[in-house]
């Protein structure tokens, strides 16, 4: 399932920079996997992420993203979730205030952003939000056993940090299971896809939200034609994988892997997941507020 995309694609960045490298200047093949020092940038950047992206600060996830899952997971009506690239939970508390959802568990690499996750628990008996009850019980799970999740009070979720590519838990875990924008900031989508497919039981469902990589691909942006008098979106080389970092925001540098779709569609095929749908929504109005130059 395609999601909206998130900020401005933005060119390139440099081949692997930022303030937490030291040494010689090295340089990266924009062709080649990305080294790990740049999952380390998720941890200098969490606090950006979820002041610009969380708590009813983007109108992005408050008026599709969380409309679309709540929707989509209504209609599965599954007893136990995983969220994959959780972050801060924001999701994951979402997935646990829906009826007939007995257990949660999020997954992410990142410890400020599981800290977060397991300050902002929501309130057993409540939506989600602030309301009456008790409150949940979080944990974050550094060292937990495969399949230790626990089942918690309804309305719980529970945390682990654990990467896409070695998922934690059991064969046939989860019911369903969702990845929202996470897929194209991480390597190794193939065997990611393969763990999605071992920890879901047989009939289970999983929700992938990706940034469009057409409108990603790297060189992508708006050109103002002063000849033709018009404005237009140019698309990158589509076709060709890249691994890079890019600015986001000012001084704000993430991790972005560009691949073409048939990356993803293979990927699942190869995990025994079938596609049974897709989605390619508009921009939402929040968005177009920002964005004016999007409503065309």
């Amino acid at each position: 399932m395609s999601g909206p995309e998130v900020g401005s694609p933005a060119a390139a960045g440099p081949q692997m920079s930022g303030p937490q490298m030291s040494g010689p200047a090295t340089y990266h093949s924009s062709s080649a996997p990305l080294p790990p020092e740049a999952d380390d940038l998720w941890e200098v950047n969490s606090g950006w992420w979820q002041a610009s992206f969380t708590e009813g600060a983007d109108p992005e996830y408050t008026q599709q993203i969380i409309p679309l899952l709540r929707e989509h997971l209504e209609q599965i009506a599954p007893r136990r979730v995983l969220d994959i690239g959780c972050g801060e939970g924001q999701l994951s508390r979402v997935a646990a205030g829906l009826p007939g959802v007995e257990r949660v568990v999020g997954v992410d690499p990142t410890g400020s952003q599981l800290r977060v996750a397991a300050q902002r628990q929501p309130l057993v008996g409540g939506s989600g939000g602030p309301g009456p009850g008790v409150p949940g019980s979080a944990s974050v799970l550094e060292d937990d056993g495969p399949g230790r999740t626990g089942t918690g009070p309804a309305g719980a979720v529970r945390y682990a940090r654990a990467t896409a590519g070695a998922l934690p838990f059991p064969d046939a875990s989860f019911d369903a299971a969702f990845a929202c924008l996470v897929f194209e900031h991480i390597e190794g989508t193939v065997g990611a896809l393969a763990e999605v497919g071992r920890v879901l039981c047989p009939e289970g469902t999983f929700l992938l939200f990706l940034n469009h990589p057409l409108l990603q691909a790297p060189g992508s942006g708006w050109v103002d034609d002063h000849i033709l008098d018009e404005q237009y979106w140019r698309i990158g080389p589509y076709l060709v994988e890249h691994h890079g970092v890019e600015e986001v925001d000012k001084n704000v540098w993430i991790p972005f892997v560009h691949r073409p779709l048939s990356v993803y569609v293979n990927g699942l095929a190869a995990a025994g997941l079938y596609l049974t749908g897709m989605v390619e929504p508009a921009p939402p109005a929040g968005f177009l507020e920002r964005a004016e130059e999007y409503r065309e």
